[in-house]
């Protein structure tokens, strides 16, 4: 009985919440000129704000909702989330009163949404929750947040073993396209050790969606999951929403005491399309052409993640897609300042068959040795001075220059390089926990 007293009042509470951010009035603008992306739009500017809701009326009954993006003399610069076909000068801008966010609940696991939170699973409508979680929410206060939690099991051997990630570490995937990183996603949601997980899906390729949800996620994985999807033909407002709706999201299971493991592919995509808003609005392009306020929203969006200030946290693990395979590019160096470590996937790896494909020298954890088992850290230690030291020699080795003999060191790490090879290799399916892995590597370590 309980219990549905409890549903009730939350119904009604939503109910209320909603009835109260209905405008009282209704104030609109009148759009003025229309330029590319960018549509300026003339009339109440006190009303306006920059972040603030405006929908279009393209015809009579059908609405286009839009962004205030800034202002240009008396005019605001909006820009849409949707196409705007048949827009012309003199349609009405309603200006929106309420702050855009959203009203997640516990009945969002399982589904599937767009980046304005609204399901396109075919499951029905999904069910409000009390509290409005803000798109744009300021990360925890810096004296107030917690330190990351103990280590936290991913599933993934080369990750539990090598690099090492603690509830509420934020990580960051490096890669070129192809190289298997939604792969790795998938394995990651399927296996890691977290309550919840929240996907988002940032300018993905709109055929691999339903490859992700059913191949690669799976319903085990689904079950535990919220998925946000917003693919590459969509406006650049709907990408860059897609990430702060996967945070907003995140943010309401950590607020709830759960440990959350956040996801987004990709942090490039993201960036492109706040690109792409501030070139429209009139911002000065700078390195390889990305506007400043693309580094002004990065870190915004990456120091969401981590711990709260309560029992929540939320484990973040963002993909970089690494422009001609170069990690040194703007968009890279900038996430890596950000972020708790780094994970480096590599297409020479990949091309050889090994996967996931990530370069273990190359690839670190802020949080080790910290993070290690104290037990294991000298096998660990030592599994990476063997790879190190038949990177170094690997050119000699395969050229047949190398004479065994020569150095008792590379002798071992000729003998250790195929179980490590193999040790790193993992399927798609399997699941290694993290004692499991450091205990397998111990024992590869112990035979050579």
């Amino acid at each position: 009985m309980n219990g549905e007293h409890g549903s009730s009042y939350g119904t009604l509470a939503a109910l209320r919440a909603e009835a109260e951010a209905i405008d009282a009035l209704t104030v609109y603008g009148r759009v003025a000129s229309v330029r590319g992306l960018m549509i300026e739009v003339g009339g109440p500017l006190h009303a306006m704000h920059v972040g603030g809701l405006v929908d279009l009326e393209v015809a009579p009954g059908r609405l286009v909702p839009s962004e205030v993006v800034g202002f240009s003399g008396e005019r605001a610069l909006v820009m849409p989330f949707g196409v705007v076909d048949g827009l012309r000068r003199g349609c009405r801008a309603l200006v929106r009163a309420a702050e855009g966010g959203v009203r997640p609940s516990e009945g969002w696991l399982g589904r599937v949404v767009n980046a304005m939170g609204e399901p396109i699973d075919g499951k029905g409508p999904l069910p409000s929750g009390p509290r409005l979680m803000r798109l744009r929410a300021d990360p925890p206060p810096a004296h107030a947040r917690r330190r990351v939690g103990p280590p936290l099991d991913l599933g993934v051997r080369v990750l539990n073993t090598f690099a090492t990630c603690c509830s509420g570490q934020r990580m960051g995937i490096f890669a070129g396209s192809g190289v298997g990183k939604s792969v790795l996603l998938s394995m990651l949601a399927r296996n890691a050790a977290a309550d919840v997980s929240v996907i988002g899906l940032v300018g993905e390729r709109g055929r691999e969606v339903q490859e992700f949800l059913q191949e690669d996620l799976g319903d085990e994985g689904l079950a535990r999951s919220v998925v946000v999807v917003a693919t590459s033909d969509e406006p650049a407002l709907m990408r860059r929403q897609a990430a702060y709706l996967t945070l907003a999201l995140a943010e309401y299971f950590r607020d709830a005491d759960r440990q959350v493991l956040c996801m987004i592919d990709s942090v490039t995509r993201f960036a492109m399309a706040q690109r792409e808003i501030g070139l429209a609005s009139g911002e000065p392009p700078t390195t390889k052409g990305y506007t400043p306020t693309v580094f002004t929203e990065l870190p915004r969006l990456l120091e969401r993640a981590g711990p709260g200030t309560g029992d929540g946290a939320i484990t973040a693990i963002f993909t970089v897609l690494v422009d001609g395979d170069d990690h040194n590019e703007p968009v890279a160096d900038a996430v890596r300042g950000i972020l708790d470590g780094h994970i480096v996937m590599e297409r020479a790896i990949a091309e050889r068959g090994r996967y996931p494909a990530v370069n273990v020298l190359k690839s670190v954890s802020r949080t080790m040795p910290r993070s290690c088992d104290p037990a294991y850290w000298p096998v660990v230690q030592a599994a990476r001075q063997a790879m190190a030291t038949y990177s170094d020699m690997e050119e000699l080795i395969r050229l047949g220059a190398y004479r065994p003999g020569s150095s008792e060191e590379v002798d071992a790490a000729i003998r250790l390089n195929a179980p490590l090879e193999e040790f790193l290799r993992q399927g798609k399916e399997e699941s290694t926990s993290l004692s499991h892995g450091y205990q397998r590597l111990a024992e590869i370590m112990a035979s050579g």
